[in-house]
């Protein structure tokens, strides 16, 4: 038990009992215990989404062919866990992410509603000529705007490196683990 305890401390960075209750929940299976202990730790990421961020760090990642970068502001609530390796990590993998898949705003809800209407109009259009009839059409349009508004939106975009996650969710498992709040502030992607 010690052994798998050690191993999950080194995965997760979890508390000890934390980890023992885990394992304890999870019959002893340790990819069920790293379940729970990511469920616990978003959580108590949700309890720490209020309280206020006014230090953090400044990153930028350039990609390997020099044509394309990101600068990223990444807020925490003290300048102790600014300067804390794993969180200095986790801004330059967002910024990579953003490299990556070039989202163009922070959460689903800021996306604009004059770019929504514009591709609400497209999409009226193609589902009229699919034939599709008036009843299912405003049905479609609502999940058409989720997935559309999520597709634009770095927080709910899967995170590159792990697809099941999505950069919400790798930021609440970070929060879980250093026990402060973080938030994207604002990123700029620049590309030639």
């Amino acid at each position: 038990m010690l052994n798998k305890i050690k191993k999950l401390r080194e995965k997760t960075g979890a508390g000890m009992v934390d980890i023992k209750k885990a394992l304890e929940e999870a019959g002893g299976d340790e990819t069920k215990a790293i379940e729970v202990l990511r469920k616990k730790g978003q959580e108590k990421a949700l309890k720490k989404t209020e309280r206020t961020t006014q230090e953090g760090v400044v990153v930028s990642y350039i990609h390997s062919n020099s044509r394309v970068g990101t600068i990223v502001k990444l807020l925490c609530e003290t300048d102790f866990v600014a300067r804390n390796e794993e969180f200095k990590q986790l801004a330059q993998e967002i910024a990579m992410h953003i490299t990556a898949m070039n989202p163009k705003y922070i959460k689903p809800e800021e996306v604009e509603e004059t770019v929504v209407s514009y591709e609400k109009e497209i999409w009226i259009e193609q589902l009229k000529n699919e034939g599709k009839p008036e009843k299912l059409i405003s049905n479609i349009l609502i999940g058409k705007e989720k997935k559309f508004r999520e597709e634009l939106a770095l927080l709910s975009q899967s995170y590159i490196k792990n697809p099941d996650q999505t950069i919400e969710e790798l930021i609440k498992e970070k929060i879980g683990k250093i026990g402060e709040n973080i938030q994207v502030g604002e990123f700029k992607r620049v590309e030639l």
